[in-house]
């Protein structure tokens, strides 16, 4: 009787091939954008002090979403749920040494222990982008342009995915205007942040029972519907002035129920959602202006914003945008005759690899059928054989599997041929 399998832990993924392709082809163009920017990758460790938390990112996420355990001597320990914090810190640790301002990015693992459910695990890849050092709404505003240059550079559309702001110190003098106090305020913003999830009625009783009276949850249904609002807001302004001037105004928009759920922001917030309102945020960030002294540094302004990788791909299948990636990175499969030619097949491989080319030998003499069927399956492009023959001649016979066409060349003419296939350069043309 066979063993039972082992299945993964709750909300994990394993990342086959073709699924490690994507997460790299979002690594490649999340790059790409940052560094288009300006922007230097970096990393933090996986593993924080609960402490680094505990008061900056909200009791939700530390009670209910931290993967918390406590190391052999004690001291409680999380996976890291997010890197903001991370990033203050290590910006508190160098701060008199660092070039302000910092503009940082970074693409890796993070957990949260929450349901799982579509567009949302336990494990995930989450892209990170942060300006340190600035406090300007034109800041701001770059950021929301990283965000918005990336969705515009995988084919999305300002029809179909849109990166919705709102500034927290507006809506703080909104709450003021209520009447709502300020020891309040924090419940209230959290309250707004889950509007959309809640029914109405689900809704109105949390804000009854965080102690707003019903004049005051009018009054929060009423400031929903200002969605001119930003014209009071001389941050606003400026940064949606800001957003012209990037190229990217049609990407964003004012949203007076964007909000945010971490209590660290201060300032602009922002959400992108798509047309349809099918997913959760595709990414969420906005200004963080007292976190570097929340961790034991000076006082330094921040801005950033995350997005997952999880609902970016349902976006992205959810249009017909979803790449079609090769399922291996080899450009030419060497066939192996027999046992007499596999030593000389290897070194055709090693002669091709020098030149430039990506190369995968067959692993053992089969017939050439089989051989050519395993090129087909993974969609290698061009097949070369060394038999009898060719071995005799000085010769290598090459087939694109894509055209059906086959040559046979001189050995020293097989590059220039491949090279012409696969519009490859040599090595010192940067192939």
């Amino acid at each position: 009787m066979a063993k039972p399998r082992i299945p993964t832990v709750k909300g994990t993924r394993d990342f086959y091939p073709e699924d490690m392709a994507l997460r790299r082809w979002l690594y490649e163009h999340m790059r790409a954008v940052s560094e288009a920017f300006g922007y230097q990758e970096y990393d933090g460790p996986f593993l924080e002090t609960l402490e680094l938390y505990a008061a900056k990112s909200g009791e939700e996420l530390v009670k209910e979403q931290a993967f918390v355990f406590p190391d052999r001597g004690g001291d409680l320990i999380t996976l890291r749920p997010e890197l903001t914090p991370s990033l203050a810190r290590m910006v508190a640790q160098r701060q008199k040494q660092l070039t302000l301002p910092l503009r940082w990015w970074s693409f890796g693992p993070f957990w949260r222990y929450e349901r799982p459910q579509r567009g949302r695990g336990r494990e995930f890849f989450q892209w990170n982008v942060d300006m340190v050092g600035v406090a300007t709404p034109e800041g701001d505003a770059e950021l929301a342009a990283v965000g918005a240059s990336f969705f515009r550079r995988v084919g999305l559309q300002p029809d179909q995915v849109r990166i919705l702001v709102n500034n927290r110190r507006l809506m703080d003098a909104q709450l003021e205007r209520l009447g709502i106090r300020a020891g309040l305020r924090k419940a209230v913003f959290r309250l707004i942040d889950r509007k959309e999830k809640m029914r109405p009625e689900a809704w109105e009783a949390y804000a009854a029972k965080i102690g707003l009276s019903p004049t005051q949850i009018q009054g929060l249904y009423d400031l929903f519907q200002r969605h001119d609002l930003w014209e009071t807001s001389d941050e606003l302004r400026r940064f949606f002035a800001a957003a012209e001037a990037l190229g990217v105004a049609e990407y964003v928009r004012y949203e007076p129920t964007i909000i945010r759920g971490l209590d660290y922001y201060t300032g602009t917030v922002f959400e992108a959602r798509d047309h349809e309102g099918r997913f959760r945020a595709i990414l969420g960030g906005g200004r963080y202006d007292n976190l570097v002294a929340a961790v034991g540094g000076e006082p330094l302004p921040g801005v950033g914003f995350a997005m997952g990788d999880m609902v970016i791909t349902l976006v992205l299948e959810a249009y017909g945008l979803r790449p079609a990636l090769p399922l291996t990175p080899a450009q030419v499969l060497v066939t192996v005759f027999d046992d007499a030619h596999l030593l000389p097949s290897l070194r055709l491989a090693q002669e091709l690899r020098a030149a430039g080319f990506r190369v995968a030998t067959y692993p053992q003499p089969a017939k050439l059928g089989k051989q050519f069927k395993y090129a087909n399956r993974l969609s290698i492009p061009v097949v070369a054989v060394l038999g009898p023959d060719e071995l005799a001649q000085g010769a290598v016979a090459l087939k694109h599997m894509g055209r059906g066409e086959q040559v046979t060349v001189r050995r020293e003419q097989a590059v220039a041929t491949l090279r012409a296939w696969l519009a490859v350069g040599s090595p010192g043309e940067g192939a």
